[in-house]
């Protein structure tokens, strides 16, 4: 069965997607970052959807392990002139 690059890439972002909404780990920037981890991916070869989902998975979380995600849930109590 030959899939398009694009459905490859659709498919495997909404593994991913799914997998990180249901451990609560999902965040604003989510599906951009598994979006480009994927597309580069491919564009080196690789084609199984899981082993793709899987790394960006890995890849998503160390990058949110170094504060480069930005948290769906804002509390915006925190933040600087905001009322409380």
């Amino acid at each position: 069965m030959d899939v398009s690059l694009s459905q490859l890439l659709e498919e495997s972002v909404e593994i991913a997607w799914v997998y990180l909404q249901r451990t609560g780990e999902l965040e604003n920037d989510a599906a951009r970052y598994l979006s480009d981890v994927i597309e580069m991916m491919i564009r080196r070869g690789q084609r199984n959807r899981m082993f793709l989902a899987n790394i960006a998975i890995i890849k998503y979380r160390a990058s949110k392990d170094k504060g480069n995600v930005v948290p769906i849930r804002e509390d915006v109590s925190h933040v600087q002139g905001s009322p409380n």
